[in-house]
């Protein structure tokens, strides 16, 4: 690897992008996987980091019968009402942050590079600036509400009200580096568009990867 070579890469793409598909090929190529929605799940699950602070803030009734975040109702609060979301992401976000800061000190440590998986890449200045390159996966608002629905059995409505609280795709193209449009392609097609900008950015050398995840709500 040269000195010139890209070590940390922050991956962005609205609900239903395809998003988890490129972050995955990523893997598969060598990189280190920093999901923040994985982090996320993890503080939130059954014994989880963030589940005192969550319930002292919202209730206990924001915990499941297991211990773990009732994202159902989570999910409902946060979407009617923005200062309940924001309660929810001063809780999270620092940890969050330091968790993905600690994986990534790892594995650049080792001399990897870092894939930095992260939803809100195009609202948060502070999370773009950890980043050398920003990749973007696009597609149509049509078919990423497909999509979700798809996968979730959620209704159109429900899918539409997460897609209009996110980044707009114009937002989320303007600060790119590059884009992968995936729309109509195969994985194969996106694997071979990841594998050129991995030549390009990183020279192609070997790393150790990781695992990706579903998102948060």
């Amino acid at each position: 690897m040269t000195s010139q070579a890209v070590r940390r890469i922050g991956l962005t793409g609205g609900i239903g992008s395809g998003k988890s598909l490129v972050a995955g090929h990523w893997v598969a190529l060598g990189a280190t996987l920093v999901d923040t929605d994985a982090i996320a799940h993890a503080l939130t699950a059954p014994g989880g980091g963030a589940m005192p602070a969550v319930c002292a803030a919202f209730g206990a009734d924001m915990a499941a019968a297991n211990g773990a975040l009732d994202r159902t109702r989570m999910r409902a609060a946060v979407f009617a009402d923005p200062a309940a979301k924001r309660r929810l992401e001063a809780i999270l976000h620092p940890m969050i942050g330091a968790e993905a800061q600690r994986q990534a000190d790892q594995a650049l440590g080792a001399g990897g590079t870092v894939v930095f998986d992260v939803p809100l890449l195009t609202e948060s200045s502070h999370w773009r600036q950890r980043c050398e390159r920003i990749l973007v996966v696009d597609c149509e608002t049509s078919t990423q509400v497909r999509r979700v629905m798809a996968r979730s059995g959620w209704p159109e409505a429900q899918v539409q009200a997460v897609v209009s609280q996110q980044a707009s795709r114009l937002a989320r193209r303007a600060i790119a580096d590059a884009v992968i449009y995936n729309e109509g392609r195969t994985p194969e097609a996106v694997a071979a568009e990841v594998s050129v900008l991995w030549r390009l950015w990183c020279g192609g050398h070997q790393a150790t990867g990781g695992p990706g995840a579903p998102d948060l709500l």
